[in-house]
């Protein structure tokens, strides 16, 4: 069953979304992230998918406050993600409270440095974000979406494939934010080219059915964020999704 994983973007202490990863186009939501992670929480989530937007612009991690409360107050995994580029990013990130860091643009940057990381953290550990202009040209965006890598995904999946890469979270960014529905032929392409590969479908998310799709498609993840924010996806509608616990 797909991990339905939902996300909270935080940039100036606002949780936030933009559109195509236009940052004139952030709206922020009347959301504490405590609060919203609590519940998440009470209704079946298990992980969430942080964001420390100031962090990805920065080229550090920034909202270490954020993570230590969501861990401090609640039983969530967290997936880190935002600026991580040295292993004290990382050490301090799981000294807060993370469980999981996905990392990006130092993956461009330093490839070498991310590889290492794989192996000595643990490729359970350590997912890829990898996030492109859109589906048919596959370039790589980094540093909060704002610069473009001189290469493509497929290549740059290439190298960390054959260094034990697990996990990669890829998004369409021209699908973000637009409730348009997933690039689902664009994670078809991902699933056949690295059929090993466990993918972390982000972007585009309208609503249940294409989160049953994904799934179909043997996604092994779904991030979500708009459609919940703008009350187009109901946590109740994702109970389906969520294994039950036993008492």
């Amino acid at each position: 069953m797909i991990q339905v994983i939902p996300s909270i973007a935080i940039r100036k202490g606002n949780v936030v979304k933009m559109r195509k990863g236009d940052p004139t186009s952030e709206k922020a939501y009347d959301e504490n992230p405590l609060d919203l992670a609590k519940r998440f929480e009470d209704h079946g989530i298990e992980v969430v998918h942080l964001v420390d937007l100031d962090g990805a612009e920065k080229g550090g991690p920034v909202n270490w406050h954020v993570l230590e409360a969501i861990r401090g107050h609640t039983d969530l995994k967290i997936d880190f993600t935002g600026g991580i580029s040295t292993d004290g990013d990382i050490s301090k990130a799981f000294e807060y409270g993370a469980d999981y860091i996905t990392a990006a643009s130092v993956a461009v940057t330093d490839p070498e440095l991310f590889a290492s990381w794989i192996i000595s953290y643990g490729r359970e550990k350590m997912t890829l974000g990898a996030d492109v202009i859109n589906k048919d040209s596959k370039e790589l965006l980094f540093r909060g979406w704002q610069r473009k890598a001189e290469l493509t995904l497929f290549d740059h999946l290439d190298y960390f494939y054959s260094r034990g890469l697990k996990y990669v979270k890829s998004t369409d960014v021209s699908r973000d934010g637009v409730l348009e529905g997933p690039a689902f032929d664009f994670y078809e392409d991902i699933l056949k080219r690295f059929p090993q590969i466990s993918v972390l479908a982000s972007g585009g998310v309208r609503g249940v059915d294409d989160i049953k799709r994904l799934n179909d498609m043997g996604i092994f993840a779904v991030i979500f964020g708009k459609a919940y924010y703008e009350g187009v996806l109901n946590l109740k509608d994702l109970e389906q999704f969520l294994v039950k616990k036993e008492a």
